[in-house]
This record gives C-alpha cells, structure tokens and sequence, in this order.
C-alpha cells in the first residue's frame, strides 16, 4: 500500500468507494458521501484540486451538527494498493502554531474501506503521512480517537503515539468521551 495524492485518473476508484456507501467521513457518514459525489458530478477536476488546500481557502467545513467552520489548510492523500483504492488519509494544520482550534479534534484523519480492512493500511497510511506532517512544520501530531475504537488506537501506538488525554468532545461533535493521541515528530 502506499499513498498517492489524488488526481482524475484515480477518481474512479474513490467514486466507487462512495458509490458503494463508505465515507472518509466517519462523523457525517452518508451525509458527507453524497455531498462529495455531487460535487465530483458537478466538477470533477475542482473536486481533485481542493483536496490539496494548503492555503485553507476551500469552502467551510461541515460539523456534524450542521454548522460550519473555516476551512484549514490540509491536504489528503488516498491508500492505494494492488487491487485499486483503499482509503484515504487527511492532514490538517494551523498556520504559525501546532495547536489546533476547539472545532478541529486532530492533525490527521484516515478510514480504510471496509472490505480492504485488517490489512495494515491505516498503519502503513500513517506512517507514511508523517513526514508530510514535519515538512509542513508541525512538531507533533494530535490524533483523535472513540474510546472503543481499539483498531485505530492500535495504528497510532504503532507509529509512536502515547495517549494524552481522556476529554469530552464539543458540543458539535456530540459531547462524547473521546482520546487524543499526540505522536512526536522531533528528529531523534
């Protein structure tokens, strides 16, 4: 598996990921897909372009309680293996800090395509994204997770991450109980 940055020739496979009823969005979830699907319909080379925004300049962010934010700079990748897409990987920062606002849970976000899960993918995803992370100056990365998503917390201890807090997500999010992971980047 390695990451590709998106681009048309790819499109069909993440169009298929949608169509099929998977979202890189694990909040929204169906909500989210048919939002993309009808923006790649629509413009399929914007659709392309903007999932590299490294200015923030893309149209706000749809919370998941319907309101809307401003756009961070980030960019997404999608997991690409043998067989075609897999799933997709998103970084997202806050120019001239590491720190994130209140309405951003983390640095980076990744969901794998249920029929290509247990695979390594999310870890190989990771692990790759985080030299992306440093270059764009980022000394560390904060990952959010559920408490009983056991899977995604086995990827981030897996790529260095130590748990630092127990919290209660915003409001937006649903005031559940949540995890945050930080992985260093510092240069040993």
């Amino acid at each position: 598996m390695h990451l590709v940055r998106p681009t048309l020739e790819h499109l069909p496979g993440y169009t298929a990921a949608l169509q099929a009823g998977w979202s890189a969005d694990t909040v929204r979830g169906a909500d989210a897909a048919r939002e993309e699907l009808a923006a790649i319909e629509r413009a399929p080379a914007v659709f392309v372009e903007l999932l590299e925004d490294r200015q923030g300049r893309g149209a706000p962010v749809t919370l998941p309680d319907g309101s809307q934010v401003a756009r961070l700079p980030g960019l997404r990748r999608w997991m690409w293996d043998d067989e075609g897409f897999a799933g997709v990987i998103g970084l997202r920062w806050q120019r001239g800090t590491p720190e994130l606002p209140p309405y951003c849970l983390g640095h980076i976000g990744y969901s794998v395509v249920p029929w290509k899960r247990r695979r390594g993918h999310a870890t190989a995803a990771l692990r790759q994204m985080l030299p992306e992370a440093r270059a764009v100056g980022l000394p560390w990365v904060d990952i959010t997770t559920d408490p009983d998503n056991l899977a995604s917390q086995r990827v981030i201890v897996a790529n260095g991450g130590v748990l630092l807090e127990r919290f209660t997500q915003p409001e937006q999010f649903g005031s559940t109980p949540g995890l945050r992971w930080r992985i260093s980047l510092a240069l040993e």
